[in-house]
């Protein structure tokens, strides 16, 4: 099958899944979320493959977050149907998917391109790449996962930290609160993730999938259902209208 907006390539067991925006930072939009899940699911269930490596095309970004143009205009209900479809189509299937997930960062992951990056297994990032949610900014709070999972990585007071400042962070100080598994320099991105790749499929697929499994049993997945309402319950508001009409005109907003 081919995709619009992704590019599979495979070897040695391993899938390399690459978002196919450059033009777009590799926003997540509507078809980029529903062909990711396609393929990962395909690439689930297929027997050749032991581990899967995400990552985005050109050097700039990995995901610069999601299409801000297609939900602007939401009602809260569509809003919360947003993040609802989201979660469970692409964020929560790669957190529960039997195969190891690999996010090989290759440039700016913002807003949901980190939450993409924090659904996966492990994160690989090179040295030039920054890192952020900055939906605060835009009078909104992650939808896709991303209250939870950065907290369950980084603890509670450093996640309420950068989800409430909208700080952008480097790879060196992602490394420093345990966001990465590596950082590496650029050039040497893929090489490193594949390297990783590599040494997992060297063991038993049949007890790294038991471990993955084992592993998300132990995460309380409740505050992900209020992270849906109250991203939904924001849209609407005068800081949410101000918020994304400040980032669509390429202005600061005045809260």
């Amino acid at each position: 099958m081919t995709f619009d907006n992704i590019v599979i390539n495979q070897q040695n067991k391993i899938a390399v899944v690459t978002i196919n925006r450059p033009s777009q930072l590799n926003a997540l939009n509507k078809q980029t979320i529903s062909e990711l899940h396609k393929a990962l699911s395909d690439l689930n269930s297929n027997k050749e493959i032991r581990c899967i490596v995400l990552t985005g095309a050109g050097e700039k970004a990995f995901v610069a977050g999601a299409d801000i143009k297609e939900f602007a205009a939401f009602s809260k209900e569509e809003a919360i149907e947003l993040a609802r479809a989201g979660q469970e189509k692409l964020f929560d299937f790669i957190e529960n998917m039997s195969k190891p997930v690999i996010a090989a960062v290759n440039g700016f992951a913002l807003g949901g391109g980190l939450e993409l990056a924090l659904a996966c297994h492990m994160r690989v990032i090179a040295e030039s790449a920054k890192l952020s949610l900055p939906e605060v900014s835009l009078g909104l709070i992650p939808g896709y996962g991303g209250t939870q999972r950065l907290a369950q990585l980084i603890g509670k007071g450093k996640a309420i930290e950068l989800i409430t400042t909208a700080h952008m962070i480097t790879a060196q100080e992602a490394s420093g609160l345990g966001l990465a598994n590596y950082v590496v320099p650029a050039e040497e991105l893929l090489k490193n993730a594949l390297t990783l790749a590599l040494r997992i499929i060297a063991n038993s697929g049949t007890a790294v999938s038991a471990a993955l499994k084992s592993i998300n049993a132990g995460i309380n997945h409740n505050g992900y259902s209020t992270e849906i309402e109250e991203f939904g319950k924001l849209f609407g508001t005068p800081d949410f209208i101000e918020g994304t009409n400040a980032f669509l005109e390429k202005r600061k907003p005045k809260f």
